[in-house]
């Protein structure tokens, strides 16, 4: 059984940083791309970052994020990290992880099959 489980969020005030982590269970974690996407309310989901499997490990980022966020995995943990940093208010939103067999390629694109539950990210004064 597949399982992908978020946490890191938090309340957090404008300029500060939070580490959302992706723990992956019940999948050959080394050979998955790792996406990170987010939801606020009343928009739609967008994808925020990603990286691509253990073989490459390139991470890819979303505009609005470029610069701020970092993307890392550690496959003896089975954990992608996202390092989130100069917070802004309207990168308020649930962070979502997904995971994508066949890793490989532009990661971003990737059609996403396995979803966690989604961490809670808020950003305010």
């Amino acid at each position: 059984q597949v399982q992908l489980v978020e946490s890191g969020g938090g309340l957090v005030q404008p300029g500060g940083s939070l580490r959302l982590s992706c723990v992956a269970s019940g999948i050959g974690f080394e050979h998955y791309g790792i996406g990170w996407f987010r939801q606020a309310p009343g928009e739609e989901r967008e994808f925020v970052s990603c990286i691509t499997a253990a073989r490459e490990a390139t991470g890819y980022y979303a505009d609005s994020v470029q610069d701020r966020f970092t993307i890392s995995r550690d496959d003896a943990k089975n954990t992608v990290t996202l390092q989130m940093n100069s917070l802004k208010p309207e990168d308020t939103a649930v962070y979502y992880c997904a995971a994508v067999p066949y890793g490989l390629g532009y990661c971003p694109y990737f059609k996403y099959v396995h979803w966690g539950q989604g961490t809670q990210v808020t950003v305010s004064s």
